[in-house]
């Protein structure tokens, strides 16, 4: 088994994981990083809890038998599903740290006026508690619009962003939100990765996702515990998936290294 002693153990269900992987280099650019996406599984966001907990789970138990110095849930549907078990088996021991729809970002950034906010995200976010907890607690600040997305996490994972197809697939999935929002919240990983795409369905609209603030939490949480790498050169990232084709291996590489967010 290879060892990833002190690098930072990133997990998604999928490539999605790689937008917030991308921002997490941004931030800690010394750190070293190991990513791993369960493309052979996904997605997660149409599967059951129990099911997702499971996937999710191993991922984290084989992560810290790697030696990994900190966690992140790159999904946020493995972050509602399987969080809080996660933490309750390592959080003592490292960091473990989730990602959330950025509800709250995109409620503030109108601050004095009625938004409504489109919120996409996997099926299975949108129904677990940690999201319904969180539109709840933010009840006043703008109106949410939440959208099952089903089925698109599944065509990112394709590759292929400019073919007509995906385009077709957000029109069917919000195209009869355009004009009638003042924000939208990607609220799966993988979403970023097609930002031109809803732009191009839904106008010059704000899109808001939680990867940034996912990476400030990582740098209080290493901070925190005294865990930083202090080295003046970058770090190495490592990139596995469940998934070991020729195809997938390409992708992963391709929006790491060249695609836009």
């Amino acid at each position: 088994m290879q060892v990833y002693h002190n690098y930072i153990g990133v997990f998604d269900s999928g490539v999605g994981g790689i937008s917030v992987l991308k921002e997490l280099t941004k931030e800690l650019p010394q750190e070293d990083f190991l990513f791993f996406g369960d493309s052979a599984n996904a997605p997660y966001g149409e599967k059951s809890t129990e099911e997702i907990q499971r996937l999710s789970m191993n991922i984290a138990d084989r992560m810290v038998e790697n030696g990994v110095k900190a966690i992140v849930i790159a999904c946020n549907t493995a972050t509602s599903a399987a969080a809080l078990l996660i933490r309750n088996k390592y959080q003592k021991d490292i960091p473990i740290i989730g990602v959330e729809p950025a509800l709250k970002p995109a409620a503030e950034a109108d601050e004095g006026r009625d938004s409504r906010i489109l919120v996409m995200a996997t099926p299975a976010t949108l129904r677990m508690d940690k999201f319904q907890k969180l539109e709840k607690r933010l009840e006043g600040e703008a109106e949410f619009l939440p959208v099952p997305c089903a089925g698109l996490a599944s065509r990112i994972e394709q590759g292929h962003f400019e073919e007509p197809d995906l385009k077709d697939l957000l029109k069917r999935l919000i195209g009869s939100y355009k004009g009638q929002v003042d924000g939208i919240v990607l609220g799966c990983t993988h979403y970023p990765f097609v930002k031109k795409q809803i732009q191009e369905v839904m106008g010059p609209v704000p899109l808001y996702d939680g990867g940034r603030g996912t990476a400030r939490e990582l740098k209080r949480a290493l901070t925190g515990r005294g865990l930083l790498k202090k080295a003046p050169t970058p770090g190495q990232v490592v990139l596995s998936s469940s998934l070991k084709t020729p195809e997938m291996k390409t992708l992963y590489s391709w929006l790491y290294k060249e695609a836009e967010l």
